[in-house]
């Protein structure tokens, strides 16, 4: 499986997705610039964290009109499998391939630390090989993590199976405490209505590695490769 990893100018997470999907994963990657419509034969597509375009105006709102997101909008409108995360998840949103809104967290601080996610929804191609019975120990580091989305957009995405993943405590329990931001229900990551676009604010590629502490965001991408070749 091949993915393509676009590279705004601002990203920072990009060689880390590559790094987990090439090496960790062995499989084939792409680095696809902001400027290019090219997402050279990419079977899925990350957007990864970081600045991009320096967040002016707000997270994300100047990546989503670049070329690179173009022909990102029209691989998801064909069923392609796409991941946002952190800013890239700011990106999908500001696009709307998501929806909702990322505000300032509500301590008003950055927070950069590992928090744990319980998976809320298995049938998707991003989930169906992660944990039923544990946890996901992976990190955050984000300013505007807080997800929110109006009371009849929430309904919607409980009634849709469309909230991939809720913070909360080690022993998967949701609370104020386990909210790292203030978002709305504990979201941590939700679902396109095509089931085929993921956007996250953990960053599943810093939790690839045991050098890293924890290998739990493997599952997440394993989950889209097997998703693509399910005969493997």
């Amino acid at each position: 499986m091949k993915f393509g990893v676009v590279i705004f100018p601002g990203s920072n997470c990009d060689h880390d997705a590559l790094y987990a999907l090439g090496t960790n994963l062995g499989q084939g990657t792409a680095e696809i610039w902001h400027e290019s419509e090219d997402l050279q034969g990419s079977d899925a597509v990350i957007l990864p964290g970081g600045f991009s375009y320096g967040d002016y105006l707000r997270a994300g709102s100047i990546a989503h009109l670049s070329p690179a997101m173009k022909a990102v909008k029209r691989f998801a409108a064909s069923g392609g499998l796409v991941i946002g995360v952190c800013n890239g998840f700011q990106v999908l949103v500001e696009s709307g391939l998501l929806p909702g809104a990322l505000m300032r967290n509500a301590q008003l601080r950055f927070a950069c630390k590992t928090v744990y996610l319980r998976t809320e929804t298995f049938d998707s191609p991003f989930t169906a090989a992660c944990p039923k019975d544990s946890t996901l120990a992976i990190p955050i580091a984000h300013g505007e993590g807080s997800f929110f989305v109006d009371p009849d957009g929430l309904r919607k995405l409980q009634n849709d199976d469309r909230i991939a993943f809720r913070y909360a405590s080690p022993i998967g329990e949701t609370s104020t405490e386990a909210n790292p931001n203030g978002s709305v229900d504990n979201i941590a990551g939700v679902l396109s209505e095509g089931r085929n676009v993921l956007g996250m604010m953990p960053h599943p590629e810093r939790a690839a590695d045991p050098a890293m502490g924890s290998v739990d965001g493997l599952p997440i991408f394993q989950s889209m490769i097997k998703a693509f070749a399910p005969a493997l």
